[in-house]
């Protein structure tokens, strides 16, 4: 059995679906105390069987402390051997990124740490990479983007999971404080490395940490540390129910077309204001329009485009991009130099689909879960009118399910028909717009083609009323 930590730990990991259809994990360890309890936390669980995906140890050497950062890499070498998990190291120059790119040490450490690690991952077949960050760092998260004014979004602190580009994230100590880390490696007896600059108090992490925080705790009734994970959680949930809200507003509001996106201004007015910047944001996100230079203002002068039913206005947006109100429509549009010649992208090379669990395809996040026959019972009296979700019959799909694009005579059997039929001459004679074409995604197992998404699934995997499971995707 796991000891209190350990059985937080795993809680935490079950509860938030962290690692699921992972076959390996890719640790962020630095030789601190947080990141090395992290890797012995896990190891034991997976020792106890409490865990299934195998480990990979990675190590990002900054350089930025001299001799004390190569140290560092040969103590986490060290764990790592004693753990007999594999390990790789990797050293990068943070000082020239960050003057070659105008950005403080901080960001440049982290965009160097996150680009690196996510190449290791994808080098040593990770699906996962793991890091360590726990309550503290959520409290001081949240009340570092108090300072410089935030949402909701910026409330819900760290998540458990989250995507950076393409990199998934997972951060299973969040259920527990620093506190409760070093007290764990102490009754262990195990050791950890100290950064020496973690006390300067010129970066602003170390302010909060050493400064502003302890201040604050003196005229707090309660654990501030707490209080902020708490108001962090609740602020995820809220934040939830938004994303699925506008997500489920996509398809009915939002078009793309060809260097333009478009979106229906009658439709987004209708939307709840919280729902309606979530689907502005979203839209000026696929648009490259650049998330870090957009503020509170963009999203209502979008939404005041959509309630004022004046033609012709316009908003001016990061990077040239422009939003202007064209009858019932707001046509996004982004500039593009004269004599750019567009090449079209590589396609991305077809993707394994865990049955439950969730992957990145194509800038698109797609989810796998089996529903309880009430479940999907509930949805269909409610009508889920989204096209970019699907019920299966599980037992009739051959698994594993491949998320790929169109290929050239690809064929399948539409649901209602009783042959197959060439791909394209079926979105011909459905009349499918050519916006729509390019959103196709083909999800097939061993044997065919289960659902051309977002036009028609297959006939030979529809629900009946013998169906015994149900799986349901979707496509964000």
């Amino acid at each position: 059995m796991p000891d209190r930590l350990e059985g937080t730990v795993a809680e935490f990991i079950r509860r938030h679906g962290l690692f699921a259809g992972a076959d390996r994990i890719l640790l962020a360890v630095s030789g601190g105390a947080d990141s090395i309890a992290l890797a012995h936390v896990l190891v034991t669980l997976k020792a106890q069987g409490w865990l299934e995906p195998d480990l990979v140890c990675a190590h990002i050497n900054h350089q930025l402390r001299g001799p004390a950062s190569d140290a560092d890499e040969r103590f986490v070498v060290e764990q790592a051997d004693q753990l007999k998990v594999p390990v790789v190291a990797r050293a990068v120059e943070v000082r020239g990124y960050a003057q070659a790119h105008r950005l403080s040490i901080e960001t440049a450490a982290r965009q160097l740490r996150l680009t690196n690690l996510g190449a290791l991952a994808r080098g040593h077949r990770c699906t996962w990479v793991c890091t360590g960050h726990q309550k503290n760092d959520n409290a001081e998260t949240v009340l570092h983007r108090l300072l410089r004014g935030t949402g909701f979004r910026g409330l819900a602190g760290i998540r458990p999971m989250r995507w950076v580009g393409d990199l998934r994230l997972a951060s299973p100590l969040l259920c527990v404080t620093r506190h409760e880390i070093v007290q764990y490696l102490e009754t262990r007896d195990l050791r950890w490395r100290e950064d020496q600059t973690n006390a300067d108090t010129a970066y602003t992490r170390n302010y909060l940490r050493h400064k502003l925080l302890p201040f604050l705790q003196q005229e707090a009734q309660g654990c501030l540390t707490e209080e902020l994970s708490a108001l962090a959680a609740s602020a995820q949930k809220l934040h939830d129910r938004v994303e699925r809200e506008a997500e489920e507003a996509w398809s009915r509001v939002v078009e793309h077309g060809e260097g333009k996106i478009v979106i229906r201004a009658p439709g987004l007015a209708a939307l709840p204001e919280l729902v309606a910047v979530e689907l502005i944001r979203r839209t000026l996100v696929s648009m490259a329009v650049g998330e870090r230079d957009l503020v509170q203002a963009h999203y209502r002068s979008i939404l005041q485009l959509a309630r004022r039913n004046v033609g012709g206005e316009s908003v001016p947006l990061p990077r040239g991009s422009l939003a202007r109100r064209e009858g019932e429509q707001i046509v996004l549009s982004t500039p593009r130099p004269t004599g750019t010649v567009v090449l079209a992208a590589a396609s991305p090379a077809p993707t394994t689909l865990p049955v439950p669990g969730r992957i990145r395809f194509a800038e698109r996040e797609i989810e796998a879960r089996i529903l309880p026959q009430g479940e999907f019972d509930a949805a269909r009296i409610e009508g889920d009118k989204s096209r970019f979700v699907e019920h299966l019959d599980l037992d009739r799909v051959k698994q594993p399910i491949v998320v790929r694009t169109r290929r050239p005579g690809d064929r399948f059997r539409p649901l209602g028909m009783t042959g197959e039929k060439r791909i394209g001459k079926f979105l011909t004679t459905a009349k499918v717009s050519r916006d729509l074409r390019e959103q196709i995604l083909i999800f097939a197992d061993r044997e065919r083609i289960v659902w051309v998404c977002p036009i028609r699934m297959s006939e030979q995997v529809k629900v009946t009323e013998s169906t015994q499971r149900i799986l349901q995707l979707t496509v964000r």
